[in-house]
This record gives C-alpha cells, structure tokens and sequence, in this order.
C-alpha cells in the first residue's frame, strides 16, 4: 500500500502524489471499500479516486533516481519494437503504454525515431498514430525522468544525449 505524500505513476495520467485513502460515500459501492486520492503532478488542483485493489490502471512507484540513471544508461542495449504490420502498430503502441514502464516507453520512443527517420529520408510524412504516441511515451517517461533527476523536463533529451550518445530518445 502507498503512504500519504509518496509519488506514484498512475496510467496515462503519469506521476501523482498520494494524498491519502478514503472511502466513498455512494450508491452502489462498499461503503467499506478502500480508495487512494491523487493529486495529479502540475494538474491544478484536481483529484483522482482510484480503489487500493484496483488492479486495471497500472499504479507502481515511481523510479528511484538510481533506477532512472540505470535505465538511461541501458538505452543504447534497448531493443525497437519489431511491428511487420502497420495496422497492429497502434495496438502494440497502446499494449507498451498501458505498462507505464519505462523501458517500453523507450522502446517505443525508439521506434518511432527510428521510423520517422526512414520515413522522412523516403519523402513520406510522419504517421499521424506515430506523432500521437511519441508525445505520449516522451511526456509520461520524461516528466518522470526530469522529476528525479530534478531538471526541467525540456532538458531532459539532452541529459539523455550526453550521459549515453545521441541514441534518438
């Protein structure tokens, strides 16, 4: 169970703040059923209930800083999602996300990179479901990153850059 004041990441919503649990007082529900309260990081002052044994939404610690330092160094061994058909590539995309794992979201940066390189050397134009996911595995894994290693999110490619070679993520 998460304590009140630890920092989680929770799904596509990314890094929250618990604030404590609860129970919720409505129709339908346990009245003794158990619900964290997050504060979405750098979202207002919005709330998220979500019940302790919920296990849909992925909620897991965040990284440590020693874990993050670890995964950019291993950028570079990383492997690029291997997808054959373009019509399964969104689903593989999602599937990666959905694990609010770091080195998934990498490997879908990576890939994308990879292709949009391609793509453009070709003269085609970035996929649209390309440019989608890319924001969404740069924001969730970045926002994280930057928190950790207490720089602004901007600078978080070029901390990457520097510390393991132009890799593209």
């Amino acid at each position: 169970m998460f304590e009140k004041g630890e920092y989680v990441i929770y799904g596509h919503v990314g890094i929250c703040q618990v604030m404590g649990t609860t129970t919720m007082d409505l129709d339908g529900i346990p009245k003794d059923r158990l619900y964290y309260v997050l504060q979405p990081d750098g979202k207002g002052s919005g709330r998220i209930y979500t019940p302790v044994d919920n296990g849909k939404p992925v909620l897991r610690k965040i990284m440590t800083r020693d874990e993050a330092e670890a995964l950019i160094s291993d950028i570079p061994e990383i492997e690029t999602l291997e997808i054959e058909n373009d019509k399964l590539r969104e689903e593989k995309y999602k599937e990666c996300l959905k694990t609010c794992n770091g080195r998934e979201l990498i490997r879908i940066i990576k890939t994308i990179y990879s292709r949009r390189r391609q793509r453009l050397k070709s003269g085609k134009k970035v996929t649209a479901v390309d440019e989608r996911y890319m924001k969404l595995a740069e924001d969730n894994l970045y926002a994280e990153l930057a928190m950790l290693l207490e720089i602004p999110k901007d600078h978080v490619v070029s901390y990457i850059s520097q510390k393991c070679g132009n890799t593209g993520a």
